[in-house]
This record gives C-alpha cells, structure tokens and sequence, in this order.
C-alpha cells in the first residue's frame, strides 16, 4: 500500500537512491590506486530528505561528494550488524553532528537488529574451541552497539560538549531495535529466516519501511528493507543467501537493489587452501550470499520493474562478472558505481505481476545518471 501523500506533493518527491558504497566485505578491496567502490550504504532520497540504508566505510565522504546535507537526514537502517554495513555509523554521528546543531529536538532515527540472544555456533571445521569477544555482552544490538561507540570518544565529546558548548549525539540520534513480531518461530540459529509476511517498522509523511528477515548465517537478525513511497518503491535485499521472504518483500518493486558475489572468485581464494578457517570462509560465503544469476531469479519472481547489482564482492572484480545478470532480467539492469543516481518514482502505476519461478524456501538457499 502507498504511503497517503497529497497530489501535490508526490508531483514534488522525484524519489531516487544514489548508490553511497557498492563494494561488500569487510575488506578495502583497492591496493595502490585510488579506492573505486567504498564500503556498503545507499541514500533513498525523497523530497528535501533522505535516508540511509547501512553505513560501510567512506558514508561520511561519499554524502559529502553526492551533496547531501546530514541536516537532511530523516533515518537511518541497518540491514544486519557486520562490521562493513556499521563501521561507519560511529563517525557518522561523531562528524555529522556538526551539521545537525538545531536538531536536538528532532533526532534522526536510527534502526536495526536487536540483541541476537545467543551465540552462533561454531563451525564443524573448527579443531579448537574458539573463545568469544566480550563475553559479557557478546550479542549487542544496534541500540547498546551505538551508545558504545559514543562512549568509546567520551573524551573527544565531553570536551566539545562542556568547552564548545556542542550537543550530546546522544540527543541527535533515537536509536531503536527492531522488534521481530511474535509467532514466528524465529531463532538465530535453529530458524533464522522463517516464512513471514513483511511488517512495518517506520513511517513518516514521506515513507513507509517494511523489513523481513533474510538468510545470512550465522549473523541473525538479519533484514531486508522496502521503502514505499507516493511515487514509487525500492527494496534492499541486505546481505543474503536466496530466500523466498525477499520475493514477499519486493513484490512488484519499482527497484530492487540485491547482493551479488563472484563465487568464481570464491574458488579462487580457498580452492587451493586446506586449513580450516579457509574452508570455513568458503562455506559462510556458499550459505549465506547470492550470485548473479540467483539475484536475477528473486528480481524476476518477485516482478521487480528494475533490478540492480550492489554490495559487490569482489568489490575489484571487472564489470563482465556482473553485467551477465543484464541477459537473465528482462527489465532495466544496472551495475551502479559509487555516486551513481537511479530513480524510482513512477506515479500512477500497476504493479506487474511476477513470473513462476522456482524457488528454494526459506532457509534452505541455493548454493549457487552519475553525479558530477
């Protein structure tokens, strides 16, 4: 369903994402040259405003170079809480609030997963038992993760706020975990990508945000993210394997934007390699992420009217490895650099209807305009 927006202003939103970082991993994939695709995050721009969808590394300067002003942000989201989605969120807060010093009374939302509950289970290959990082806390959520990087530059932001008289990001910053409805059957380990249907978890006079969980062992939560709008929609995959729930929540999108990784080049990382934490990265990445061809399979079910790459892994590799997907999809396909602008406001229109395709149910994945 829409999001109620007068005539007159839908004719104004010209909704739009700009691509912030295209590269995934927690990696900075260029050595000796210049960095071609930053860490992974994506502006939604509707109206005057703007959203985030998570924060990888280079967010702060990316928004800089595509013009965005913090004083315009209206939210942030957060796919799943791996370090090349959120290692950004801290200087985010720590740098931008300059730009946000009348908004302490209208503090920026931001959202994610909550406290996972448990820890993952170690993996099969694993000759000794590992020990976890703070084991006191081992599992936090976005909400305990930010009010830790805060107090991780106390010293920094007692002397600006007490000296400088600059405000508390504390009281910029309304930071939320999402709360999984109940009755799913959900657990981190055991089920962490149910069949559900998508739920809301945000809404304002410009957007309406509906998660669903995805297939990202063994991180869980994990979401994807559908912004409806009067004029159109985009849907985020975040980081998954293929799972029916994101057929659910791109249903007729004006715009998927879904992970892809070269699992050629998974093979040429670890095929050679016997020790087990090279086996072990290889299975994480057959689990949990989805290739060219899957990606067009879940934009084609699903009935998406456009359908782009992100979230690149390798984040080096040559456009070849992905523009294949453009003869899989037989709408408007994009691999979009960093700064590149996509729209996806089409007033008026009918959702098409999606084709059959087969699928793998959930949790069971398969294996398989530039701004200036």
């Amino acid at each position: 369903m829409r999001t109620p927006l007068p005539e007159s202003a839908a004719s104004a939103l010209n909704p739009h994402i700009i691509t912030l970082g295209t590269a995934g991993g927690p990696r900075w994939w260029t050595r000796g040259k210049p960095q071609q695709r930053c860490g992974i995050s994506t502006a939604v721009v509707v109206g005057d405003g703007f959203y985030l969808v998570d924060c990888g590394h280079g967010v702060g300067r990316r928004l800089n170079e595509a013009g965005l002003d913090m004083g315009d942000l209206r939210g942030v989201f957060i796919t799943h809480l791996h370090s090349d989605h959120t290692v950004d969120l801290g200087s985010l807060a720590l740098f931008g609030l300059y730009e946000m010093l009348d908004r302490q009374d209208r503090p920026v939302k931001i959202m994610g997963p909550g406290n996972r509950g448990i820890l993952p289970e170690v993996s099969p290959r694993a000759v000794r038992q590992p020990q976890p990082l703070n084991p006191e806390n081992p599992t936090p959520g976005t909400r305990d993760m930010f009010r830790t990087l805060m107090n991780a530059h106390a010293t920094d932001l007692n002397d600006r706020i007490l000296d400088s008289l600059r405000p508390n990001p504390l009281d910029l910053f309304d930071v939320e975990d999402i709360e999984l409805p109940g009755g799913l059957g959900y657990h981190p380990n055991d089920r962490p990508t149910p069949e559900m249907d998508p739920f809301v978890i945000y809404r304002d006079e410009r957007v309406t945000v509906s998660a669903i969980l995805v297939e990202h062992p063994p991180v869980a939560p994990a979401f994807g993210f559908r912004f409806e709008t009067a004029e159109g929609s985009v849907t985020f995959s975040g980081d998954t394997a293929e799972t029916a729930n994101m057929v659910r929540l791109a249903q007729g999108t004006d715009l998927l934007l879904h992970e892809a990784i070269d699992f050629g080049f998974v093979e040429s990382m670890y095929a050679d390699k016997a020790d087990e934490a090279s086996r072990a990265s290889r299975d994480h990445h057959y689990k949990s992420h989805t290739s060219v061809e899957g990606a067009a399979r879940i934009a084609t079910a699903a009935g998406a009217r456009q359908l782009a790459l992100h979230h690149l892994v390798p984040g080096t590799a040559d456009r070849s490895v992905w523009e294949r997907g453009e003869a899989l999809f037989t709408g408007p396909f994009h691999v979009p650099d960093d700064l590149q602008v996509i729209p996806f406001g089409t007033p008026h229109h009918t959702a098409p209807s999606p084709a059959g395709v087969d699928l793998p149910a959930a949790s069971e994945p398969r294996q398989d305009v530039m701004i200036p």
